[in-house]
């Protein structure tokens, strides 16, 4: 299961010496609903080597701002707080599960 990251415990989160990574959600976005399932395996699969969230735009304007979020589902992948890369938009699991086995 991911982490659920809000404006309140964001800077915890990106405080972790693991690769984080952050999936941009909405109730709302269909797409979203897609990634969510996959977001939640990753977390469970990676659980001891990433930290896997999800944060709802809707109620975490600041953070949204700050990392510029547009289109959603956006997933951030952040290593010692810094964006190392992103994907936009629903993809299969291995789109995901790829970027994260390069970054570590």
């Amino acid at each position: 299961m991911a982490l659920q990251i809000t404006d309140a415990n964001i800077e915890e989160v990106l405080q972790s010496d693991k690769l984080v990574v952050i999936d941009f959600w909405a109730e709302w976005c269909g797409p979203c609903k897609m990634v969510g399932p996959i977001i939640d395996q990753i977390g469970e699969e990676y659980k001891d080597r990433v930290v896997v969230g999800k944060l709802d735009v809707d109620n975490n304007d600041d953070t949204t701002s700050k990392y510029g979020i547009r289109n959603i589902p956006t997933v951030l992948f952040l290593k010692n707080g810094e964006v190392v890369d992103k994907l936009v938009g629903a993809g299969p699991k291995n789109m995901f599960t790829d970027k994260i086995d390069k970054l570590l």
